[in-house]
């Protein structure tokens, strides 16, 4: 490999703001922050979580009134 060429690689902390899990990895950045880890994503809880936000068929049916 040459040198000189090739980006630091650093272990740094990834933080998931779901559920505030921190875990360590290896990237060229200094910090990660996500919005789903595997600790709340339902695929791997087998549990489903409701967000406040509405499903776009819901958000189609009210602008146009139908029911």
């Amino acid at each position: 490999m040459k040198e000189k060429i090739h980006p630091k690689y650093n272990k740094i902390t990834v933080t998931c703001t779901s559920c505030g899990t921190e875990f360590e990895t290896g990237s060229t950045k200094s910090a990660i922050r996500v919005d789903t880890c595997s600790n709340c994503h339902p695929f791997y809880t087998g549990k489903q979580r409701f967000v406040n936000a509405q499903g776009r068929a819901e958000i189609f049916k009210k602008k146009y009134g139908l029911k």
